[in-house]
């Protein structure tokens, strides 16, 4: 396997499962230090012993936790290369005037204010560097809005915004700011919603069939990689034909 990031050091949230998870082996694989901010204790130790990852357990919804972790590991490492901020949730599968406000914070926390902590306090390390990487994950859900699911929309509709910000913000340096926007991948984050929701979302998907996370990482890997040059402020879908726009 190419060693295209031999060197490099990659910050991954939710690196510990799902499409977190799938991202950070393939950078590993692929030669970078991979530092996974995660909550699990037990995914925490089980990806530690992986070769080139290393696990930190950090609430990314703590803006002044997130600003003391990245100047560490940026301190650790010498610098900083590549962040990928996956970690998030669906919320409850409920119409907007049944949601509650302890179930829009909550999402919104960890889907979009996570994000943009993350974001910020990476962006001048990189800046100073002079290169690096950013991929935020949306969703289709955050361009067409999925039924009862309003913070989730909303939540990933944000991050599409703020990438696009952030990536005209940097565009004259060689820091790109990416999205992917997937739709449904089957992955523990299917536990949250009904069986349902479910169904709605795989009848929407031309295909017939829901994402791998093999599928969304090697689109967020070359999106990390220096292969992608010249493409900034730009969300990639990969939602079997679903998309329209």
């Amino acid at each position: 396997m190419d060693k295209r990031f031999e060197g490099q050091t990659a910050i991954v949230t939710g690196g510990g499962s799902g499409i977190g998870e799938a991202v950070s082996r393939r950078l590993a694989r692929e030669g970078a230090n991979v530092i996974i901010w995660d909550i699990n204790d037990d995914a925490i130790a089980r990806m530690s012993d992986e070769p080139n990852i290393r696990g930190r357990k950090i609430d990314v919804t703590d803006s002044d936790a997130v600003n003391a972790a990245m100047a560490q590991d940026a301190n650790d490492y010498g610098g900083l290369d590549i962040l990928v901020c996956s970690a998030g949730i669906t919320g409850p599968n409920v119409t907007t005037w049944e949601y509650s406000d302890a179930d829009w914070l909550k999402v919104m926390n960890l889907n979009l204010n996570a994000v943009f902590y993350c974001n910020r306090a990476i962006a001048p390390i990189l800046r100073e560097r002079g290169y690096g990487r950013i991929i935020n994950l949306a969703s289709i859900a955050g361009k067409e809005g999925n039924p009862k699911a309003p913070a989730y929309s909303a939540s990933k509709a944000a991050v599409i915004g703020l990438t696009k910000s952030l990536g005209k913000e940097l565009a004259d340096t060689a820091v790109t700011v990416n999205a992917v926007a997937p739709a449904a991948v089957r992955t523990a984050i299917f536990d949250q919603m009904t069986p349902e929701f479910t169904a709605f979302m795989l009848s929407k998907i031309p295909m017939g069939r829901f994402g791998t996370v093999d599928e969304i990482s090697n689109m967020i890997c070359w999106l990390a990689s220096r292969e992608a040059s010249f493409t900034t402020g730009a969300v990639f879908d990969q939602t079997g034909g679903r998309a329209t726009f």
